[in-house]
C-alpha cells in the first residue's frame, strides 16, 4: 500500500495558529525516522495501530500512543516509529498556537510527549468522529471544526507573532534590537516567549535558522557544507556540525545519506532523518 499523506493549511481564525493538519495512511518504507523541531506543537490523534514516540533524540521516555499524543515545543528531535500500518491525523501549530488550539501551556510540555486525550478534553469525542468516518477530506474538517470551536489564543500572541516573523525573516539577528523594535526589555522577551511559544526568542532561532537551511539543501545535489554554513553565519565549521546534530539527531554527511536512500530526487523532506 502506497503511503497517503494529505495536508491543509487552514485559514481564517486558525491561520495564525496552525501550520497544517494532516492525515496519513499507509506503511513507512522505514521502521523510524528522526524528525527535527520546528518551534511547533503537535498533537496526534492515532486511528490505527498504535505509535511510539521518543522525545530528546531518543533520550526522553518512550510514549506508546494507542490513541493519541502531543509533543511539546522542544530543540532536539523526536523519533517517530509506527508499530504497524499508520492510520492517523495531525495538527502543527503555530510557534504561538499551542494556547490557543489546545489549552495547554507550553513550557511545562518542553521536550516532551503526553498523552493527547489527557491534556486535551475534545479530543477524545473528535477521535471518535474521525473513526466513524477515515475520510481525509471529512477527518480534516472535522478537525479545524473542533479547534475553531475551542480556540483560546493566549496573552501576548500577536506581540509574540510579530517577533516570529522578524526571526524567520533573518534568524541571525539581535534578540536585544529585535526587543527594542518591539519597545520591550530582552528580558520581558524572554519572559513573553516562554510563556506563548515555550521556548527563549534564543532558541526558537536556532531552530528556524537551521530549518532554513535544510529547506535549501538538495541531497541528490553534490553540497559545499562549508560554504552553505557560512552563508547562514556559521563561521566555525565545529559549531555548525555540533547546531546540526543537536537539531536533527544527525551529522550532515548522515543526513544525506539518509535521505538519499529513502527519497527520491526531486523530493525535499527538510528535517526526516529516516533510518532503514
Amino acid at each position: 500500500m502506497e503511503f497517503e499523506f494529505v495536508t491543509r493549511r487552514p485559514t481564517g481564525v486558525l491561520e495564525p495558529f496552525t501550520e497544517s493538519v494532516w492525515f496519513a495512511r499507509g506503511r513507512m518504507p522505514y521502521p523510524r525516522e528522526r524528525i527535527a523541531p520546528t518551534g511547533s506543537t503537535v498533537a496526534v490523534l492515532v486511528l490505527g495501530s498504535p505509535i511510539v514516540q521518543t522525545p530528546r533524540n531518543g533520550d526522553g521516555p518512550a510514549f506508546v500512543a494507542a490513541e493519541g499524543w502531543l509533543t511539546g515545543p522542544h530543540d532536539q528531535p523526536v523519533i517517530n516509529a509506527p508499530t504497524a500500518e499508520t492510520l492517523a491525523v495531525g495538527v502543527v501549530s503555530s510557534p504561538v498556537g499551542c494556547r490557543a488550539l489546545f489549552g495547554v501551556d507550553p513550557a511545562p510540555l518542553r521536550g516532551r510527549v503526553v498523552d493527547l486525550t489527557t491534556v486535551w478534553p475534545p479530543a477524545r469525542a473528535l477521535r471518535a468522529a474521525l473513526l466513524a468516518r477515515p475520510d481525509p477530506a471529512a477527518c480534516l474538517d472535522s478537525v479545524e471544526a473542533t479547534l475553531r470551536a475551542g480556540l483560546s489564543p493566549a496573552r501576548g500572541w500577536r506581540r509574540c507573532t510579530t517577533a516570529v516573523a522578524a526571526l524567520e525573516a533573518d534568524p541571525r539577528r539581535r534578540i536585544s534590537g529585535l526587543a527594542a523594535e518591539l519597545g520591550i526589555t530582552p528580558a520581558h522577551l524572554d519572559r513573553e516567549f516562554v510563556r506563548v511559544i515555550g521556548l527563549t526568542p534564543r532558541s526558537l532561532a536556532r531552530i528556524l535558522r537551521l530549518r532554513r537551511l535544510l529547506n535549501h539543501v538538495d541531497v541528490h545535489a553534490d553540497l559545499n557544507w562549508t560554504g552553505l554554513a557560512a552563508a547562514w553565519g556559521w563561521f566555525d565549521q565545529s559549531h555548525f556540525i555540533r547546531d546540526f546534530k543537536r537539531h536533527s539527531g544527525v551529522t550532515p554527511s548522515a543526513y544525506v545519506l539518509a535521505q538519499r536512500g529513502a527519497y527520491a530526487t526531486g523530493q525535499n523532506e527538510p528535517g526526516f532523518v529516516p533510518e532503514m
